[in-house]
């Protein structure tokens, strides 16, 4: 069985963290627990983005994403805002010279995306989406056991994503304003599984139950392709679920655990059942340092892509969530709006 990295750092390459929410604390302390060096920290506020440091043990905070990304100790800039303004923060970022790592979703719409990627390719900067489920060791060995045809021909992808979260009309999540909705925050997990297994689809089915601020409360899509595959995907953010995944194939099955998408164990059935091959794996921390991980070795190896999760498919799966969301009626003001000049907007 292959030897899967362990996610750490040298410690050579510094990180900027832009924005101090929940997810900026989860991928900081992931980083800092690996051996990554976290830099600086920005924050619309001096007050936010000091507090975050001082909890963090984190040398320099800025009161504004402008003074961060101008940081000339920042090498690499995590975004960590919620998706609306990725596109702006990254393109801040990109513009002072910064790789950018960016949260999932990693923007609003496709267009979004290919101006991020298109000005990091021409910049020859990485612009790289925090999937973070895409670097961790159960999936690397999963498309090992794919590649090395042990399913046979794989025909079928299932995967679901559903949590119980707050139900308040105000809350991000049920504003369309904030790009609300379980496709953008629950669905692109699955969304990005099935690229990661079959690549980009050629018709995509859609269907979705709305809240009654006009998000959508849960969406099911089905993902078609040349050879008769299918992708078998759905999300819902106000019921919890069992987030398994399954793989089939002509000569076998891979059964993910909950929850799929972080460290969990797997097993390989063979077609009558018998059981294969049975991957658990410790993984030290949340696991969000194999994405970093990944960022610095395309750094340190002058790269700007990668085979794991190239900026390019970013911008696919994106494009699948437009169809998504034409298909169930959801549109933001960021799919009629003109490029915006990243100028930091943002949210803590």
């Amino acid at each position: 069985m292959t030897n899967h990295p362990n996610g750490t750092s040298d410690g050579r390459i510094r990180w900027g963290i832009l924005g101090t929410g929940f997810i900026a604390g989860l991928q900081t302390q992931d980083l800092i627990e690996n051996g990554f060096t976290v830099q600086s920290v920005g924050s619309r506020t001096l007050e936010s983005s000091t507090a975050f440091g001082e909890k963090y043990s984190i040398p320099s905070a800025h009161g504004s994403y402008e003074a961060l990304v101008a940081d000339p100790d920042v090498d690499v800039v995590y975004v960590a805002t919620p998706h609306p303004f990725h596109h702006a923060n990254a393109l801040l970022a990109l513009n002072a010279g910064k790789h950018v790592l960016v949260e999932k979703a990693f923007t609003i719409n496709a267009r979004q995306a290919q101006e991020i990627v298109e000005l990091a390719e021409a910049k020859g900067l990485v612009a790289l989406e925090a999937m973070w489920s895409r670097f961790l060791p159960h999936m690397i060995r999963l498309r090992e056991i794919i590649g090395e045809g042990t399913l046979g021909e794989v025909r079928k992808v299932m995967a679901s994503h559903n949590q119980n979260l707050p139900k308040d009309p105000a809350h991000r999540l049920n504003d369309p304003g904030l790009g609300g909705g379980a496709l953008l925050d629950l669905g692109v997990y699955p969304v990005s599984f099935a690229f990661d297994i079959f690549g980009a689809p050629e018709t995509i089915r859609a269907s979705a139950a709305m809240t009654a601020t006009g998000v959508d409360r849960q969406t099911a899509a089905i993902f078609e392709y040349a050879n008769g595959q299918q992708a078998i995907l759905d999300c819902q953010l106000d019921a919890a679920g069992p987030n398994r995944a399954v793989v089939i194939g002509t000569e076998g099955w891979i059964e993910i655990e909950a929850t799929w998408y972080a460290p969990t164990p797997f097993t390989v059935f063979d077609v009558d059942g018998k059981v294969l091959e049975r991957f658990d794996q410790p993984v030290n921390s949340r696991g969000m340092q194999f994405q970093a991980a990944e960022m610095e070795r395309l750094v340190k190896e002058g790269a700007t892509t990668g085979t794991i999760l190239p900026p390019r498919e970013s911008i696919a799966v994106m494009a699948a969530m437009d169809e998504i969301r034409r298909q169930i009626g959801l549109s933001y003001a960021a799919d009629t709006a003109s490029q915006d000049n990243g100028s930091g907007n943002g949210n803590d």
